[in-house]
């Protein structure tokens, strides 16, 4: 069933969830900088630690990164010891990069406790029925996201 939103409730809309795009773009920029890394490479650190080990041709294709940026990520994040390079026991042509959650955990838990912490308090503020709406729409959004994501990184 499908809801008619008015053109006044819409602009809202696109114009809260823009701010809430902005702002948690320049968090994670001044988290990654906090971190002494950049913030594209902070996000997709974040990325190898939710996939877990993953080849460097899987993480071109993920991202939409050429083979040459992806081995510049990998050699910055290796140089800080937050990944390291693994060859494939059956093919040592393919390079596996295992994220070290540990190092990564110890580097990035202290900069997160703040937000963490206000993330949880602003959660419990809300009734059970209010967050099933909210992850519906976040779950919604980012199937929406990485389907758009999808067709750009194949053009």
């Amino acid at each position: 069933m499908t809801k008619a939103v008015n053109s006044q409730q819409l602009q809202n809309f696109r114009t809260t969830s823009k701010q809430y795009s902005d702002s948690s773009i320049l968090m994670h920029e001044a988290i990654a900088r906090k971190a002494g890394l950049s913030g594209t490479d902070h996000k997709y650190l974040g990325l190898l630690i939710e996939k877990g080990e993953i080849t460097a041709g899987e993480l071109s294709q993920l991202t939409g990164l050429t083979t040459g940026a992806v081995t510049g990520l990998v050699d910055r994040l290796e140089k800080k010891k937050l990944v390291k390079r693994q060859f494939d026991k059956d093919d040592r042509r393919k390079v596996i990069i295992v994220p070290n959650i540990q190092n990564t955990m110890k580097l990035l838990e202290p900069i997160f406790a703040e937000l963490q912490e206000k993330t949880t308090n602003l959660i419990s503020s809300f009734s059970e029925k209010e967050i099933q709406i909210i992850e519906k729409y976040f779950s919604s959004a980012t199937e929406i996201m990485n389907d758009v994501t999808d067709k750009l990184n194949k053009k």
